[in-house]
């Protein structure tokens, strides 16, 4: 499925394309598009699964924005997330003194007092060895 949502009915592996969400004041289930976050409380279908919602009985069933298209990622989209990845696999160029934070000083102090050594780095992960 990849960067795409999937149908929350069980078993249903096709992608999500929809969400549903109850009015318990109004007695209805609202099926619209795609909601841009995953929200507690909502339930995210798929195109057949979206279309075929029915409600309970004495509840009404909104339908808003009627097609439901398939979700597609932009260029733009792939493109940052491809430069976030290379940028967190970047080793940091900045001395250790200037790129500290106030928490990272105090996590450096406490590796300090604990006798953990860094031996080396993998891009954004470091290794470090007992002395």
């Amino acid at each position: 499925m990849g960067l795409t949502r999937g149908c929350s009915k069980t078993g249903c592996a096709r992608p999500a394309v929809a969400t549903l969400t109850y009015a318990y004041a109004d007695r209805a289930v609202v099926v619209g598009p795609l909601a841009t976050y995953a929200e507690p409380h909502t339930y995210d279908l798929c195109l057949e699964h979206a279309e075929r919602m029915t409600a309970p009985r004495g509840w009404d069933v909104v339908r808003v924005g009627g097609e439901f298209p398939e979700p597609t990622l932009a260029t733009d989209d792939l493109l940052a997330l491809a430069d976030a990845v290379r940028e967190a696999g970047r080793p940091r160029s900045a001395r250790p003194s200037e790129a500290r934070t106030a928490s990272s000083r105090g996590q450096a102090n406490a590796e300090a007092d604990s006798g953990a050594v860094e031996s080396g780095r993998r891009g954004h992960l470091r290794i470090l060895k007992d002395s």
